[in-house]
């Protein structure tokens, strides 16, 4: 992190669910000068230190940009340990409208008192939203619902959550209440709840991602490598297609994680991650301009 970078870390805020607990840091010049703001949303089996992004959020930031990213909070970590899954519980517990709860927690943070980042070093009329995977897919979510984002950018985003659960596994999964996800870099057995299941076709409406890409008016980029193993790239299409207006940006046998790790060593982005990374701050610079047609 460059010298005159400005973190603002281990910031705890109140969930509204199960007394848990939002670990949220934030990067920024120090300048006095408002800034336009990024929230960052780390997909399933992620936290906001994963790999490279803290490398990141310091590029954002000296880029002129303040750069928040959280731990939603049943993400499976502790504010104790924001790294390691050791509350599988609270994992198999969450859902999606825990996620957009503690994504609007977050946001209206940034318009109280309480905030410790200087109100004279953020632009709130230009917030925007950027997600990870699952990530992504809930923040296209959240941009729809939420006049207070001015725009959206997604990193390998899912287009679909309903798609990912076979209606041939839901009734065996019913029953047990309980399935196990390997994570294969901890190898631990992670548990999902059928209760995601009865939250996400309660509210169908609100959470089915073609919905709300088709509502949304702000500015939206889309970026997703071709060689995606884990969601397959056909879904950045499937999302344009529900959003004509959106931009897509496909990088050449870019992976999931477009070439990240964890641990992660380097002091520079992967090659695939610079990519987006310029890409993305293209876009948000163009999408700041008071000038610009959005529309």
């Amino acid at each position: 992190m460059t010298n005159s970078i400005k973190l603002k870390d281990n910031i705890l805020l109140s969930a509204k669910h199960n007394a848990a607990k939002i670990l949220v840091d934030a990067r920024y010049l120090s300048n006095n000068q408002k800034k336009p703001v990024i929230i960052f949303i780390h997909g399933f089996k992620g936290f906001k230190d994963w790999g490279y992004f803290n490398i990141m959020a310091d590029n954002f930031a000296d880029n002129g940009f303040v750069f928040l990213k959280l731990n939603l909070s049943h993400n499976g970590t502790t504010p104790e340990n924001p790294s390691e899954f050791s509350d599988l519980k609270a994992f198999g517990q969450n859902n999606f409208t825990i996620e957009l709860d503690d994504i609007d927690e977050v946001i209206n943070y940034l318009f109280t008192e309480d905030c410790p980042l200087p109100a004279s070093e953020m632009d709130l009329e230009k917030v925007f939203i950027m997600g990870h995977s699952r990530g992504g897919g809930v923040s296209i979510l959240k941009a729809a619902e939420d006049s207070r984002i001015k725009g959206i950018v997604t990193w390998a985003s899912v287009a679909d959550f309903k798609m990912r659960w076979p209606e041939a596994a839901l009734g065996q999964w019913k029953k047990d209440q309980t399935i196990y996800i390997t994570n294969s870099r901890t190898k631990q057995e992670m548990p999902l709840d059928y209760q995601i299941v009865e939250d996400f076709f309660a509210n169908e409406e609100r959470f089915t991602i073609s919905k709300a890409a088709e509502n949304l008016t702000i500015p939206q980029l889309i970026v997703h490598g071709t060689n995606d193993e884990t969601v397959e790239h056909r879904e950045a299409l499937m999302l344009h297609e529900m959003n004509p207006t959106s931009e897509l940006f496909l990088i050449e046998d870019a992976n999931h994680v477009l070439g990240g790790s964890h641990p992660y060593d380097s002091e520079i982005l992967p090659e695939d991650a610079q990519k987006a990374f310029d890409k993305t701050l293209e876009f948000l610079k163009k999408a700041t301009q008071p000038s610009s047609d959005h529309n």
